[in-house]
């Protein structure tokens, strides 16, 4: 941690290099409010489905994200090694797909790296609109999108 103090100011600058929860809950509380005056629209619910096996209970996958002013929000996928290539993510994705429809969502984000699912994305109707190369060769983050009519 590296702290940075303005002379005069009161105001202290400090670079984390470790998770700060709170401060990060704090801030997007705050950023939340802000969103909700300026829009009138309070309609933030997280949303998300996991995959688990019916004898142990473990949880082998799930997709996790948001749904906020008619946009679903995708932040996290993951599939267990062994469950992939089984139809099984085609199944999460559609379900959650389906509950943001009835939410009222018209349209559907995510971000990916390239060496990560960007084709699974594009076989479910997903289009590429942006991408950020890493300074890795060949490798970039991913956004797509897609309506969800």
């Amino acid at each position: 941690m590296q702290k940075d103090e303005m002379p005069g100011r009161g105001l202290v600058l400090t670079l984390l290099h470790a998770a700060d929860q709170d401060g990060q809950a704090a801030a997007a509380a705050a950023l939340y409010s802000y969103n909700v005056a300026r829009t009138g629209i309070a309609d933030r619910l997280p949303i998300g489905a996991h995959l688990s096996d019916r004898a142990s209970g473990e949880v082998l996958g799930g997709l996790w994200g948001r749904t906020e002013l008619g946009l679903l929000f995708l932040d996290m996928f993951f599939l267990a090694e062994h469950v992939r290539g089984r139809a099984q993510g085609s199944r999460l994705l559609l379900a959650v797909e389906q509950e943001a429809r009835r939410r009222g969502c018209k349209r559907a984000t995510v971000e990916t790296s390239s060496f990560q699912a960007p084709g699974f994305y594009e076989r479910h109707g997903y289009e590429e609109f942006g991408r950020v190369e890493f300074d890795l060769p060949g490798h970039a983050r991913v956004f797509l999108r897609k309506k969800l009519g």
